[in-house]
């Protein structure tokens, strides 16, 4: 594309400080020119700085890392952009999306110097079914109040549907420094039939961090709030829920070391939504603090491609006491281990984790702790930028009674039937259009592991997420 057609696109678009006595930094653009006004401004704006800084050549082809330049910039100015001028930005950018993809770090160092912010999100609406499903306490899909004598999640009250939405605000401060903020809805029910003064927060923060780079990028220190706390590519079997923290941690493409120190939330608070057992292990985490510690290695492709093992350790300490017994919290430590195995389009997840029990709480085997074993196994990959990707997956899950700490965990089962449990899970995830993802989950062959209970009821769950 010639540089002048390219400059009178963006000059419709300019959106940068221009003055109206800017003076003309190119020798070869006359003020008598078509294009005078247009160059000035953009050159003003730092959309454009010509070639040697003295030459405008208007008449060349310009190269894809020039347009990729422009269009950039003028993305990094788009707070100060009408609603028309952003429209056509963000034309402009899907026409260079692939070039601006191509270039890669220069571009993103060309962002990272120019300043920017982004605003991103996603959207889920869900369907989660067990058959039975009667808890006495909070009922995870709606974080409601339940009745012991209802089941809280049947085909009857369309209960088992609801949805979620979450948006978040990412700067760019510098090249060292970003700041993240984002908000989140609760999981909303579509039969919303409980009294209002039995919800929780509705909306709340559940992202507040600043992430500061130093030692030639491979140190990171944020601090702040983060919407999920799971280490390594680790299942994330226990928590996965806000958590407050001070983190830092160095990394390279072989290894990882992380430290850090925080306090689990729950829906952005210090009081537990979920579901309180009535026995002795399954207690509050909202409130609980933890020192934790990981180290990684990687090989075969590095960290994003290749495989990793990674061990961890949590240290946790009760940071609120209740009159109320069902409230404490019961774990004394936890330590885990996983590998990850990428081979071709397969990949391997293998995870566990030993949870130690503070002084007087004992399992249903009279134990002071619990184990959990954790495998799964994936063929392809589905990929919200590519529309007809998609991925197969199978797990298994065997945890003894008091393994399972509390709040939500990131797996897609019901939080209440993480523990005590062995359980075969299969699923599959495809990409039908660009940021549009349905996934279908089904378990099958869950037994209670110890003791006389009744085996649990088979989870099923589909859902649909869109990100933008």
């Amino acid at each position: 594309m010639k540089s002048k057609v390219l400059a009178a696109l963006v000059a419709t678009m300019a959106v940068g400080a221009t003055c109206a006595f800017a003076a003309n930094p190119f020798v070869d653009v006359p003020s008598d020119s078509w294009a005078y006004k247009s160059v000035v401004e953009l050159a003003d704006a730092g959309i454009i700085q010509g070639v040697d800084g003295s030459y405008f050549q208007g008449n060349r082809n310009i190269t894809r890392y020039e347009a990729a330049e422009m269009v950039a910039k003028a993305m990094a100015h788009m707070d100060k952009a009408s609603v028309e001028q952003r429209a056509l930005i963000n034309k402009l950018a899907d026409e260079y999306a692939d070039e601006l993809n191509n270039l890669g770090v220069r571009v993103s160092a060309l962002e990272n110097r120019v300043g920017n912010v982004k605003l991103t999100g996603d959207a889920r609406i869900r369907y989660r079914y067990q058959d039975s499903y009667n808890h006495v306490g909070r009922d995870f899909t709606t974080n409601k109040t339940t009745d012991p004598a209802k089941d809280t999640s049947n085909k009857k009250n369309d209960s088992s549907w609801d949805y979620r939405i979450r948006v978040r605000a990412n700067a760019q401060v510098n090249d060292r420094t970003k700041v993240t903020y984002g908000i989140s809805s609760d999981n909303k029910n579509f039969s919303d039939n409980y009294a209002a003064t039995d919800e929780p927060n509705d909306i709340f923060t559940d992202v507040a961090k600043v992430d500061y780079n130093f030692g030639g990028n491979n140190w990171n220190l944020s601090v702040g709030r983060t919407d999920a706390y799971v280490l390594g590519n680790a299942y994330g079997y226990n928590y996965g829920d806000v958590f407050d923290r001070a983190e830092l941690k160095y990394q390279n493409d072989k290894f990882a070391v992380t430290a850090g120190y925080g306090k689990f939330k729950t829906n952005g608070t210090d009081t537990d939504f979920g579901a309180v057992a009535t026995d002795s292990k399954h207690k509050s985490v909202a409130g609980v603090k933890t020192g934790y510690g990981e180290l990684e290695g990687f090989f075969g492709g590095g960290r994003a491609a290749g495989s990793a093992v990674g061990v961890y350790y949590n240290d946790f300490s009760t940071a609120h006491h209740s009159d109320d017994y069902s409230n404490q919290f019961s774990a004394d430590d936890l330590w885990g281990a996983y590998l990850k195995g990428n081979l071709g389009k397969w990949t391997a997840l293998a995870n566990y984790e030993h949870v130690s029990l503070k002084d007087g709480v004992k399992n249903i085997n009279k134990d002071h702790n619990a184990d959990v074993w954790i495998g799964k196994l994936y063929y392809g990959k589905a990929n919200f930028a590519t529309p007809k990707s998609w991925d197969a997956w199978l797990e298994y899950i065997n945890a003894e009674d008091g393994a399972f700490i509390g709040a939500n965990s990131n797996s897609w089962r019901f939080s209440n039937d993480m523990d005590n449990i062995t359980s075969w899970g299969v699923g599959a995830d495809y990409t039908f259009a660009k940021n549009a993802m349905f996934q279908v989950m089904q378990s099958f062959g869950s037994k209670t592991k110890d003791g006389n209970a009744e085996d649990p009821e088979e989870q099923t769950r589909a859902q649909f997420v869109f990100v933008f």
